[in-house]
């Protein structure tokens, strides 16, 4: 372990626990604690974070499963690359003689086109449902949530807001806790069609990144459900508290529905069942919607930032207060406000500045462009492996402003009848997604033992990869994309911004 060993007992007692207690601390009715949930969910965690981490069978097949899916983003590329050349989506095994560098809406953007389809069709041929009921059935069993709860929640696993469309029958007349916790497991993982772009930026630096990020979105909905029971605690009696609902309960909780033909979510829609490839196209095609919206937030939400970063620089021209504000960015005011938080994941205290001002950076810029500065940290050596552990965890849910609107516009769609009360637990699910983030963080700074190869990197290779880049940028908030690992040397493209719309 290269660590101090106490930095793992901060990440369990401070990170773990600690986020429980701020939950607690803004809890609707402090007197209601929900000890089973709270002893079972943080227990799933602490199972599913040692399986990744300590058993090496299980880093075998994280090993195996992250080179599995590694081919999927190739072939995304290979796509790519007929429609825009090899000059702009390079071969690895024929380079072009001019390389124009990493442009994000050519290199990441594709890839989310190509897994969007990809997912709605694994759904088409039943391949996902078995897996979204097997977790259901762990969280129903374990934590004793209500059924239509635990059963969305396990779908976040693949998908964002259309978990909620998998119990769509039931949502009208859910309690006000299950409607938070469903919202809330949305803001507190990504969707699968998006972790391509976070795998672009930290491959070269975290080989392994791919598989944990899918294990970050399967520990993190018994974190969701924890701090969400605690935040919002059900005082009342879930329709489905008997279990996993079924199709036949389906049917009898659809009034409105006088169609007998099944009817399945394709592209975000429910829909007539449909053949496989009309699933994969409708799917792409979602996903180029998916893609329109991630540059069209981007590039709205970083001019804005801009104009707020201007209006700083300007007032640090003045006379008296000039001094003042010329430390006064918007990145540092999210640093500050997650400093406290980021310290209690474990992370060291040299790297916590840094670790807090990327992990910030989300809550108004999404976690792309903080994926992308953490990429170019690392690059730099500025910051440890078990940071970048940590932070890479923190990242990976959509916990940030952007999201609002999707989540409670998605959800009021389902249930315009609830809208006033989704749109006050739209916050409060934000709120509990960051802190399952930072708990999942901690359970991942917990974990760590300090061997390169949960990161995927060779032990002989380790201190190679950690030597400062020349010329990286040592502003993390001016982070470049990182250059492809396997064929250019000079990124062209300094974007590193992230939207993520389920």
């Amino acid at each position: 372990m290269n660590h101090p060993i106490y930095l793992n007992l901060v990440s369990l007692i401070f990170g773990v626990f600690g986020m429980c207690f701020v939950a607690w601390l803004f809890s609707e009715d402090r007197r209601v604690i929900p000890w089973r949930v709270i002893i079972w969910g943080i227990g799933l965690q602490l199972v599913l974070g040692a399986a990744v981490f300590l058993f090496p069978l299980t880093r075998v097949f994280l090993d195996w499963f992250n080179n599995l899916l590694n081919v999927v983003f190739e072939a995304a590329d290979r796509g790519a690359r007929f429609v825009f050349g090899n000059a702009i989506v390079p071969d690895p095994n024929n380079p072009p003689d001019v390389a124009l560098g990493y442009i994000f809406a050519f290199r990441a953007l594709p890839t989310v086109i190509f897994f969007s389809g990809l997912m709605a069709l694994l759904d088409n041929l039943g391949l996902i449902k078995p897996v979204v009921n097997f977790f259901g059935e762990i969280f129903y069993r374990t934590m004793r949530l209500s059924g239509a709860e635990a059963l969305s929640g396990s779908a976040n696993i693949f998908v964002g807001i259309e978990a909620a469309i998998v119990v769509k029958p039931f949502l009208a007349k859910m309690t006000r806790s299950e409607l938070c916790a469903i919202l809330a497991c949305c803001f507190g993982t990504a969707a699968s069609s998006v972790l391509a772009i976070y795998v672009s930026f930290l491959r070269p630096v975290f080989p392994n990144i791919l598989g944990h990020l899918v294990s970050a979105s399967i520990i993190a909905i018994p974190a969701c459900f924890v701090l969400s029971k605690i935040m919002v605690p059900e005082v009342d009696k879930p329709l489905t508290m008997g279990g996993i609902p079924k199709e036949a309960d389906f049917k009898d909780a659809d009034q409105n529905d006088d169609n007998d033909d099944k009817l399945e979510a394709v592209g975000g829609e429910l829909m007539k069942r449909t053949s496989p490839l009309d699933a994969a196209i409708l799917g792409a095609l979602d996903g180029v919607k998916m893609s329109v919206s991630i540059a069209a937030v981007l590039i709205l939400i970083l001019g804005l930032v801009y104009l707020l970063d201007a209006l700083f620089a300007g007032l640090a021209m003045l006379p008296v207060l000039g001094a003042v504000f010329q430390y006064v960015t918007l990145d540092n005011i999210t640093g500050v406000l997650f400093y406290p938080l980021t310290l209690m994941t474990g992370v060291s205290w040299d790297d916590s500045w840094q670790a807090a001002v990327i992990v910030g950076s989300r809550l108004f810029k999404t976690a792309i462009p903080a994926y992308g500065a953490l990429a170019a940290a690392a690059q730099a050596g500025e910051i440890s492996d078990r940071t970048v552990l940590i932070v890479s965890y923190a990242l990976s849910g959509f916990a940030h402003v952007a999201s609002v609107g999707i989540f409670v516009g998605g959800t009021i769609a389902l249930i315009p009848s609830r809208r006033k009360e989704i749109s006050e637990l739209g916050w409060k699910a934000m709120f509990i997604g960051t802190l399952a983030c930072m708990m999942i963080a901690s359970i991942a700074g917990f974990m760590d033992t300090g061997n390169p190869s949960i990161l995927g990197i060779p032990a002989e290779e380790a201190a190679a990869i950690v030597e400062p880049a020349p010329d990286a940028p040592a502003n993390t908030s001016e982070a470049a994309i990182p250059p492809d690992a396997s064929n250019q040397t000079e990124p062209t493209n300094s974007i590193g911004e992230d939207t993520e719309p389920n």
